[in-house]
């Protein structure tokens, strides 16, 4: 079965994850009301069960919380994902939302990187600090070990640009991570 379970505590966020790879309930609960209705999207577009409970310092401000929360989903992921045999690896999508578009590239591949293309014009959407949108995926990128190229072609609305990018993200990783023909580990080297 293609799940994990997966828990963080710090002085600064207690986190608690539950994801299944081929579908299930969506429950997702941070303190952080436009973060909720991205990471929904997230596993609503991917097709993904995800529970996920998070307490964090929002006294301080929202990036403990969205940093960490990205930690914790890279690594749910690599833990449900196990030795990354029998799956296609490798996924691209593009996403219109309204005036913006967004285009994600990734390869599971045990190699994190994080290209990162975005100008937000807002500082914010609700209570959340658009910059930690790029910690977001950094944490996720390399606790999941994925190469991720985001990249926001254009746009003016950063809700529609973060939304756009969250979408095309779970799209691209619906499309990685789905099975492959024969359950072989997708590399020349055999492995990952």
């Amino acid at each position: 079965m293609r799940t994990a379970s997966v828990e963080r505590n710090t002085k600064e966020t207690q986190i608690k994850a539950e994801l299944n790879l081929d579908g299930g309930e969506v429950c997702i609960s941070t303190g952080i009301g436009f973060f909720d209705h991205m990471l929904t999207a997230f596993a609503v577009h991917g097709g993904f069960g995800l529970k996920l409970t998070v307490n964090g310092d929002l006294d301080v401000d929202t990036h403990h919380t969205v940093e960490d929360t990205g930690i914790v989903l890279g690594n749910a992921f690599k833990q449900a994902l196990g030795d990354m045999s029998g799956i296609e690896r490798y996924g691209s999508f593009f996403i219109p939302m309204d005036e913006s578009l967004a285009q994600v590239s990734l390869d599971i591949s045990n190699r994190p990187f994080l290209v990162f293309n975005a100008d937000f014009k807002q500082e914010r959407c609700g209570d959340y600090e658009t910059c930690v949108t790029e910690e977001f995926w950094r944490a996720f990128a390399v606790n999941g070990g994925i190469t991720l190229h985001i990249n926001v072609l254009y746009g003016s609305n950063a809700h529609h640009e973060i939304e756009a990018i969250f979408k095309a993200v779970a799209h691209a990783m619906k499309i990685a991570v789905s099975k492959n023909v024969d359950g072989s580990v997708l590399s020349t080297k055999g492995v990952l």
